[in-house]
C-alpha cells in the first residue's frame, strides 16, 4: 500500500478519476448499446421519415450497404479496444494514433455530436406525450413540459450505478424489440396491394435528391453501437467483451432495421411506400398496425414507443456524461468534470452538466414556439420534431460519421506506429475502406442536408447547422494547441486516462521508496 501524504493525495486522485470496474457485463453492455439505436423509435419514426422525405424506395438496401460499412470499421475499431481501454473512446483512440492535439479536436466533436443527438429526442419525447394525452382526453398539454420532466428523470437515473441502468434499458429493449417483431411480420402475412415484393433491395430504388441526407438517417439509426468502448473501463473483461459486443449490435441493427423498413414497404407497397409516409410520417406504423392488429395493440405500441425513446435519451445521456468525465480527467474541461460520485461511481458531474445543457436547449425551443394546437391532429411537430429532433439527430450522425472516419485512420497509423503493421494488415486494409466508405456518406449527407431542412440549395441553414460540426472541431483544435504550449504535461496525457494516473501513481510510489502492495 501506499504511504506517505504525497503519495495518499495521488492514490485518492486515482480513484476519483477512474470509473467503477466490474460493473457490467456483456449481456447488460449489449442491451445498453443496443437501447441507443432505440429500435421502436427507428422503425416507428426514422424510417418513415426517410420514406417520405427523402424519396427513396430503397431504404431496407441502404441499411444493408451501411451496415456493411460499419462492420469494415469495426474490424480496426474492436482491434484498437483491445490496445485503449477509455471512457473516451473514438477520441481516445484518435489520439493515441493521430496525436493529442487531433485527439482534443476530436473531443469536443464527440462530446457536441452524442449531446446535441441525446437533446434531441427530449423534442420527440415531449412531443409523442403531449399527442397521446391529446388523443385519449383531449387536453392540451404543451411538448416542452413532458420533455422538461424527462430531462429531470434522465438526470436522476443518470446518476444512478451503470448497472442499475443497465436492467432498465435491457428491460425497454426487450419488450419494444418484440412487439415490433410482432407488427412486422404482420405486415408480410398481410401485405399490401403489390403483395410480398422484395423491390425494395433493388439498387435502383436508389434514386432521388435525398440520397445523401437518407444516409445521415440511415447511419444515425446504428448510432450507439460504437459505444461500447466507453464502458470498457466499467466491464469485467474489456479485452473481450466490448468487441463482441459491438458486432452483435452491429449484426442486430442491420438486420432488424433492413427487415422492418422492407416489411413497411410490403405493407404499403413498394410503389406507395414514399406516398403513404409523406402523408402519415411519423404515423404511418401505428396506422398500418391498427388496420392489422387493433386498437389495443396500437395503444400498447404507443405506449412503449414512449419508453424506447426514454431509453435512447438515457443511453446517450450516460454516453455523454463518460465523454465528459473522460474529458475532465484529460485536462480539456475542468477537472471536477473528471471526477465520479464515491457512492455509485457514476460521472456524476458529467451526467450534472449534460442534464443542465438539456434544460437550456429545451427551454430555447419551448420559448420560440408558437405552441400551435388543431382540433383534429393535435400538437404541431414543427418545433419539437421537425426541428430539435429531426435537425439535431442528423447534425449529431454527422459528428459521429466524421469522428469513426477519423478514427479510421487512427486505427492504421496506431498499429503502423507500433510495428504491428504485418500482423494486423488485414485490420488496416478494413479500416482504410471503412475510412473511405464514411467520409463517402459525410460528403453526400453535407451536400444534401438542405433536402432535410426542405430549403433551397443556397439556405443559410443548410450550411450552419452542418457547420457546427467543423466549429467544435476548431475549438478542441485551438484547446489542444494551447495545453500543447502552456501545459506540455497535461497535452500528453490527452487520451491516456486512468492510466496516466495509475503511472503518476507508480512514479509517486518510487520517488517515496515504497510501491503498491
Amino acid at each position: 500500500m501506499l504511504t506517505g501524504s504525497s503519495t495518499e493525495i495521488s492514490t485518492f486522485k486515482g480513484e476519483q478519476r477512474a470509473l467503477r470496474a466490474d460493473r457490467i457485463g456483456a449481456p447488460a453492455l449489449l442491451l445498453s448499446v443496443l437501447a441507443a439505436t432505440a429500435p421502436l423509435m427507428v422503425v416507428a419514426g426514422v424510417i418513415p421519415t426517410t420514406f417520405g422525405t427523402m424519396g427513396i424506395v430503397g431504404v431496407p438496401l441502404l441499411f444493408v450497404i451501411i451496415g456493411a460499412v460499419l462492420a469494415l470499421f469495426s474490424f480496426g475499431y474492436a482491434e484498437m479496444s483491445r490496445h485503449v481501454h477509455n471512457a473516451g473512446a473514438l477520441y481516445a483512440y484518435i489520439s493515441r494514433g493521430l496525436g493529442s492535439t487531433m485527439g482534443a479536436g476530436a473531443s469536443y466533436v464527440a462530446l457536441f455530436a452524442y449531446s446535441i443527438m441525446q437533446i434531441g429526442t427530449y423534442g420527440i419525447f415531449g412531443f409523442e406525450i403531449s399527442g397521446q394525452i391529446f388523443q385519449h382526453w383531449h387536453h392540451n398539454v404543451a411538448w416542452w413540459i413532458p420533455a422538461l420532466a424527462g430531462v429531470a428523470v434522465t438526470a436522476v437515473f443518470g446518476a444512478l450505478k451503470i448497472d442499475l441502468n443497465a436492467k432498465t434499458l435491457g428491460v425497454l429493449l426487450l419488450i419494444e424489440t418484440v412487439l415490433t417483431l410482432v407488427f412486422d411480420f404482420s405486415f408480410v402475412s398481410d401485405p399490401g396491394p403489390q403483395g410480398v415484393s422484395l423491390h425494395a433491395f433493388d439498387p435502383g430504388t436508389l434514386s432521388g435528391a435525398g440520397l445523401g441526407t437518407a444516409l445521415c438517417f440511415v447511419i444515425a439509426g446504428f448510432v450507439g453501437f460504437e459505444q461500447a468502448p466507453v464502458y470498457a473501463e466499467e466491464t469485467s473483461d474489456p479485452q473481450r467483451v466490448v468487441s463482441k459486443v459491438m458486432f452483435l449490435a452491429i449484426g442486430f441493427a442491420t438486420v432488424f432495421f433492413a427487415f422492418s423498413s422492407w416489411a413497411i414497404t410490403v405493407a404499403t407497397g413498394p410503389s406507395h411506400v414514399v406516398g403513404q409516409s409523406q402523408q402519415q410520417s411519423a404515423n404511418l406504423i401505428f396506422a398500418l398496425n391498427q388496420d392489422r392488429l387493433g386498437n389495443g395493440f396500437t395503444d400498447v405500441l404507443n405506449v412503449f414507443f414512449i419508453t424506447g425513446i426514454f431509453a435512447s435519451m438515457l443511453s446517450f445521456h450516460n454516453v455523454v456524461a463518460r465523454y465528459a468525465f473522460a474529458m475532465g480527467r484529460d485536462g480539456l474541461l475542468p477537472s471536477a468534470v473528471g471526477r465520479t460520485s464515491k457512492s455509485s461511481g457514476a460521472p456524476a458531474m458529467g451526467s450534472f452538466l449534460q442534464s443542465a445543457v438539456s434544460l437550456v436547449v429545451v427551454a430555447a425551443f419551448a420559448l420560440t414556439d408558437s405552441g400551435h394546437f388543431d382540433k383534429q391532429m393535435g400538437p404541431d411537430p414543427t418545433a419539437p420534431v421537425l426541428r430539435l429532433f429531426t435537425w439535431a439527430g442528423n447534425v449529431g450522425a454527422l459528428g459521429v460519421v466524421l469522428l469513426m472516419a477519423t478514427a479510421a485512420v487512427a486505427v492504421i497509423v496506431f498499429f503502423v506506429k507500433r510495428g504491428a503493421a504485418g500482423v494486423q494488415a488485414w485490420r488496416l486494409v478494413t479500416s482504410g475502406l471503412a475510412a473511405i466508405g464514411l467520409m463517402v456518406i459525410f460528403v453526400y449527407s453535407v451536400k444534401d442536408f438542405a433536402v432535410l431542412l426542405g430549403a433551397n440549395p443556397g439556405h443559410g441553414l443548410r450550411w450552419i447547422l452542418p457547420g457546427i460540426i467543423a466549429l467544435a472541431a476548431v475549438i478542441g483544435l485551438v484547446v489542444g494547441l494551447v495545453l500543447h504550449s502552456r501545459k506540455p504535461e497535461v497535452h500528453a496525457r490527452i487520451g491516456q486516462g486512468n492510466e496516466a494516473f495509475q503511472l503518476e501513481k507508480a512514479a509517486a510510489a518510487a520517488q517515496t521508496g515504497d510501491a503498491p502492495a
